[in-house]
């Protein structure tokens, strides 16, 4: 389901990011068809072929198989790439709409499925709190590192007001069933926090 932000280099790097790719593509598949809840870790092992050994070597929980994805580490290159002379919230815009838009158009659905699941799935949007202070931190941290300073209040309410912001865009999206176009929506919602 998830591309990488960069290719792994070696075969062996290739064939674990295969693995994990298959491993969530064919979990969110049985998602779809049995109900997250119905469905085991080993019922995801066997249809990606896999033992639940491997399941467990690329995924700690089944929560985590929703949950993970390469789609952090990327924002926060394009934080890095962002013009110096931007404000933060301009800097984080720019880096979650980029990102977003690659996403968008190679992993459109299963960003869909993903985002439909955790939520509507209570034991995976129980735990949307917990990754999104996570995702803040980091946020928060990469946007510190761009100016060049400590981590101060201004910093972590601008990342949690974008991350407000996106959970919101891409709620409406899920509600309306993805027929939206999510790009316009986070940007509509972004437009909501400028002055």
């Amino acid at each position: 389901m998830n591309r990488p932000a960069r290719p792994p280099a070696g075969l062996r790097e290739r064939k674990k990011a295969q693995t994990r790719r298959t491993i969530q593509e064919q979990a969110l598949r049985l998602f779809l068809d049995q109900g997250y809840d119905n469905t085991t870790v080993g019922q995801i092992a066997r249809a990606a072929d896999v033992s639940s050994m491997t399941f467990f070597r690329h995924f700690p929980t089944k929560e985590s198989v929703v949950e993970s994805d390469d789609y952090d580490p990327l924002v926060v290159r394009l934080i890095e790439q962002r013009p110096p002379e931007e404000t933060p919230l301009a800097a984080l815009r720019h880096a979650l709409q980029e990102g977003l838009a690659g996403v968008y158009a190679t992993d459109r659905e299963a960003l869909f499925v993903r985002t439909r699941l955790i939520l509507t799935t209570p034991a995976l949007r129980a735990r949307l709190w917990e990754n999104q202070h996570a995702t803040e931190e980091m946020l928060t941290t990469a946007l510190a590192a761009r100016c060049g300073q400590e981590p101060a209040l201004r910093l972590r309410v601008t990342a949690a007001a974008a991350l407000a912001a996106l959970t919101a865009a891409l709620t409406v999206w899920v509600e309306g069933d993805g027929e939206a176009h999510l790009p316009a929506l986070v940007e509509e919602a972004f437009a909501a926090l400028r002055p």
